[in-house]
């Protein structure tokens, strides 16, 4: 028998011929001739062939097709020069009708039904274990011995005739300081899975325990290291029991076809093409991907916004890749609740100002048009005015579908869960993303206070208080958009409101959230998230990583996202819309075309139009 070493260090040619003549006594293929690809194989009647490759081109994260064969053809002419898909594998699964009817260590007595069956090489995620330890990311089932981790997931795939199942995928525990190098390996070979589909917390894909593999074997995590899932070929075994063909194989999971095809470094990738890996959640773990150049250019729309057009003091304020974080985690909502409001005219009827409902509608926008269901939660005195000012948006086109408005009360100890959750069970929110902007935000001392001290409590709901009850929630994340340090979500800041910006010890928010986004004016921060949403799903690597490279991309919804973006024309008739209303800018209270004492042309169409030009 030839040791596991000098596997590793053998041509494929080689340890196929070992495999062939059963001469050698690993369990997998991991490891094995290292530097060559190697590949999943499944078998199936021909009848069925097409649909199958139909399948794999649906699903090509999973299943990249790297060869289809000829009925009967045992040779794989472009993966191997001498090989024989009856022998070649270490071993093999058999199905009947979609039950698993044994392993076999060769297919050699099933030649006669096999000259009408088809088989497909799939690319494998082996191929790519030489690339990322070049760049010193360890391989934790390599040097532990064992299989690949593998698992069953939630996440369903494109079905296809009779070919329908769940995404299988693999895990490897990675040091969090080499995620960013693990994705940038493996997200040039798209022909053995590509980049990562899933980082951190095993739920979200429908894992309830890493330690109970549905295939292989369980890996043992290190300090520090981080679960990191790739899509794997063993969805085509899932696959083959599907269509419950009277007859079919597969290889047996982690014992591959190993092919004469040597991985290529690959070509220095530009920065589309380059994955950046961002944290956007630490309670449940969460990772999220995006191009380096989207990145670059989010950051671009962070420095535009976070000028201080009153010069007072919120430069000090911002903290670096906020709206980056979190626009990526938003990206992952399928539920959003935004909150705005702050009636600082308490004078005057109605109170609110011009900064904050632009902001929040257009949020709102993009996430209707990314296909996210969206709410908002006001204070019960305004519910009229906002019914008016939203009917009025999607008369005039600025919005396309109807926002449902609700109102909180703070009427009992559990008032804010039962708000938030199914049944007031805190495994089931309602709403897994809650966003503040220009929303009265509670101070140290339970008041609310505008920039001038005042105290306008009495005409605040207490939503803060469904902000705090998110903390304790997992799967809710919070968001704060502010320009000033006395918003909803800027507790996040609030030792630098008291210290850099006027009356801040006075008026800060106490009341933090997740992310906190400044901004020279509040509405612009809105501005932005919805430019930085539209960015992120039109970069392929966030895209595919949010789809879990399943199904087919949808950049072809490019048109409708483009148009549910702000514009100069949008914001003018808002703007307009607000002021029939009687809502007043928020510096000066004149009733007019200005947001903030600023006026619309230019201020906020420039600012507009420069956020456009960064995102288009």
């Amino acid at each position: 028998m030839v040791c596991l070493h000098a596997l590793r260090n053998l041509l494929p040619a080689a340890v196929r011929g070992f495999i062939r003549h059963n001469k050698i006594s690993v369990r997998n293929t991991s490891g094995l001739s290292a530097g060559y690809n190697q590949a999943n194989v499944v078998i199936l009647h021909k009848s069925l062939a097409d649909d199958f490759e139909k399948f794999c081109q649906a699903n090509s994260g999973p299943l990249p097709l790297l060869y289809r064969s000829a009925p009967g053809e045992w040779r794989c002419p472009p993966l191997s020069a001498d090989s024989d898909i009856r022998t070649d594998c270490l071993q093999y699964h058999k199905y009947e009708h979609g039950v698993f009817a044994g392993n076999l260590s060769s297919l050699d007595s099933y030649s006669e039904p096999l000259k009408d069956m088809v088989t497909f090489y799939l690319g494998c995620s082996f191929s790519f274990e030489d690339a990322v330890g070049k760049l010193g990311v360890p391989v934790r089932n390599v040097e532990q011995k064992r299989n690949v981790s593998m698992y069953k997931t939630s996440v369903p795939c494109y079905g296809v005739g009779k070919f329908s199942c769940n995404l299988v995928v693999t895990m490897r525990p990675i040091p969090e300081d080499k995620l960013d190098a693990a994705a940038k390996a493996t997200n040039p070979m798209r022909k053995y899975h590509g980049a990562p589909v899933h980082i951190g917390c095993p739920g979200f894909l429908g894992i309830k325990d890493l330690q109970k593999t549905d295939y292989g074997d369980p890996v043992e995590a290190q300090a520090g290291d981080v679960p990191v899932f790739w899509a794997c070929g063993v969805t085509g075994v899932e696959a083959a029991i599907s269509c419950k063909s009277p007859l079919a194989f597969t290889h047996s999971p982690g014992c591959m076809f190993i092919t004469d095809i040597k991985n290529k470094a690959a070509p220095e990738s530009s920065a589309d093409q380059t994955p950046l890996v961002a944290r956007i959640s630490s309670q449940p773990l969460h990772y999220s991907l995006v191009s380096q150049l989207v990145a670059e250019k989010i950051r671009m729309l962070e420095k535009i916004i976070g000028v201080d057009p009153g010069d007072r003091g919120i430069k000090n304020l911002l903290v670096e890749d906020e709206l980056l974080k979190s626009c990526l985690s938003l990206s992952h909502a399928k539920s959003v609740l935004i909150t705005t409001g702050f009636p600082t005219h308490f004078q005057h009827q109605p109170p609110e100002e011009t900064d904050g409902p632009p902001g929040a509608i257009a949020m709102a926008a993009t996430l209707q048009s990314l296909g996210k269901e969206v709410a908002m939660v006001i204070d019960e005195r305004a519910l009229d005015l906002h019914r008016g000012i939203l009917e009025s948006a999607i008369q005039q086109g600025v919005l396309r579908d109807p926002v449902p408005l609700l109102c909180y009360k703070d009427d009992s100890a559990d008032s804010a869960v039962r708000f938030l959750c199914k049944d007031g069970d805190p495994n089931s929110p309602r709403f897994d993303h809650l966003v503040a902007i220009e929303r009265a935000g509670r101070a140290a001392d339970g008041n609310y206070y505008n920039a001038r001290k005042i105290n306008i409590k009495h005409l605040v709901d207490p939503i803060d208080n469904l902000f705090v009850a998110a903390q304790s929630i997992p799967g809710i994340t919070t968001i704060g958009i502010g320009d000033g340090g006395n918003e909803l979500g800027t507790g996040k800041v609030k030792e630098l409101v008291k210290k850099f910006i006027p009356n801040g010890d006075f008026i800060a928010c106490d009341v933090a959230a997740d992310f906190t986004v400044i901004a020279g004016v509040s509405n612009w921060g809105g501005y932005a998230v919805s430019c930085a949403l539209y960015l992120l799903n039109t970069c392929d690597i966030h895209e595919r990583y949010l789809r879990r490279a399943v199904g087919f991309p949808r950049l072809s919804e490019r048109e409708s996202w483009a148009s549910s973006l702000p514009s100069v024309s949008k914001e003018e008739k808002l703007l307009e819309i607000l002021v029939r209303y009687g809502v007043r800018s928020g510096k000066t209270g004149n009733l007019g075309m200005e947001v903030d004492g600023l006026t619309f042309y230019n201020t906020h169409s420039d600012m507009i139009r420069s956020l456009l030009d960064v995102t288009e």
